[in-house]
């Protein structure tokens, strides 16, 4: 049971972390794209092969 006096700790440390990184990344706008889905979609392109290295 002393385990979890480690662990509880530990896990809402990293919870935390998580969810700041997650805010931030809102905040900065990265997930943001309101023109690209709209040309994705109407495109006649399609990518489907994989791309060469």
């Amino acid at each position: 049971m002393n385990i979890l006096t480690y662990l509880i700790p530990i896990s809402l440390v990293l919870g935390g972390a998580g969810l700041a990184f997650f805010l931030y990344t809102l905040r900065s706008n990265q997930y943001d794209d309101p023109e690209g889905d709209a040309r994705r979609i109407l495109s006649g392109e399609y990518d489907d092969r994989p791309k060469p290295d």
